[in-house]
């Protein structure tokens, strides 16, 4: 058994990850941690484990850390990881940090982004991109492993066939990606209270959400050239689920069925990412609870657009269930090992 380690297990990333590594079978959780509950058990955090995961949450000791664990996934919210990811580094743990802070390549870019000079410049590109269906051989071989985000996780798997071929026309490129308010996180806030987000639909952070630049440095690393593109992500009155709809032109006269081709091919061996029929569109209720990615394409022939589009559950694909399948490919273990669910709809 791997003994495996939570820090920061009381948000709804931290959850998420307590329910499959409840269910794999082949790691054992032996740590976990939490700054704001440390001294309270899991079940007094989170009633739904009561009876399942009885653990007391601790204050945060790497001497603990390294005695009780072989791997460490860190839940910790951005600018609060950078502190910490070093030091488990160090004492040769392996770790998967799902804050964005070991994402970006470059302090100024994430200066510039998160407003906040990273503590840890050292780490910056020391970490592999956690994106099993692009850098699966790098995530087998690495100790240290960036999470990818909610928004890019959907943004990358629904551009990455295109982009690897040169066929996005990037200054045409409009990423619209909706999202249910637990992207957020667990912290309560004015705009996330629920008389605030019932029964409304609205955009934030137009043009200026800090995901692009996550976004925009591993599509160029794809195409091979430095892109830029609009982002614009909405808030949608549901708990989980991203949609994203990509409107772009392509560099070169192609079919739709060719770029049907084309998606098909890019995830022929990859277990959790679904090229849909031609005659479905992806659906947050559809990938509701799992770990998959649900794609689909539609030429316009009016307006000579190609209109992509990708669904996933944030909180799975888009963090935990994500982090599981980059654990297993660390481990040696099947890559698909707990993550095998099937979609919750009604």
């Amino acid at each position: 058994m791997i003994r495996v380690g939570v820090i920061g297990a009381t948000g709804y990333t931290g959850s998420e990850l307590l329910r499959f590594i409840f269910s794999h079978g082949q790691i054992e959780l032996t740590y976990v941690t939490s700054y704001s509950f440390a001294g309270k058990s899991l079940p007094e955090i989170h009633p739904h484990y009561r009876g399942v995961l009885e653990h007391v949450c601790a204050s945060f000791s790497l001497e603990e850390a390294v005695d009780k664990t072989d791997l460490v996934f860190c839940a910790l919210p951005h600018g609060e990881a950078m502190d910490l990811v070093p030091l488990l580094v160090e004492a040769g743990l392996k770790v998967i940090d799902l804050s964005a802070d070991f994402r970006l390549t470059n302090a100024d870019t994430y200066l510039k982004w998160y407003k906040k000079e990273h503590c840890a410049p050292q780490y910056l590109g020391k970490a592999v991109y956690g994106l099993p269906e692009i850098y699966k051989q790098e995530i087998k071989n690495a100790s240290f492993v960036a999470n990818p985000g909610c928004y890019p996780t959907a943004v990358l798997l629904g551009l990455a066939p295109l982009a690897e071929q040169g066929l996005v026309d990037w200054e045409t490129l409009v990423v619209d990606a909706k999202s249910g308010t637990s992207g957020a996180g667990r912290v309560p806030s004015t705009t996330l209270h629920f008389p605030e987000c019932a029964e409304n639909f609205r955009a934030y952070k137009v043009a200026e959400h800090q995901h692009t630049a996550e976004m925009e440095q591993e599509l160029g690393r794809l195409a091979g050239k430095r892109v830029a593109f609009t982002f614009v992500p909405h808030l949608l009155p549901m708990v989980r689920g991203i949609l994203c709809t990509f409107y772009l032109r392509p560099t070169v006269k192609i079919k739709e069925n060719e770029v049907w081709d084309i998606y098909r091919e890019f995830y022929r061996k990859e277990k959790f990412v679904r090229v849909l029929p031609a005659a479905l569109m992806p659906e947050t209720r559809n990938v509701y609870g799992s770990n998959f990615c649900d794609i689909a394409c539609k030429w316009d022939p009016r307006t000579g657009r190609l209109v992509i589009l990708a669904a996933i559950d944030n909180l799975v694909k888009g963090a935990a269930g994500q982090a599981l399948q980059n654990m297993n490919l660390m481990s040696g273990l099947k890559e698909e090992q707990g993550l095998q669910l099937v979609p919750l709809r009604p």
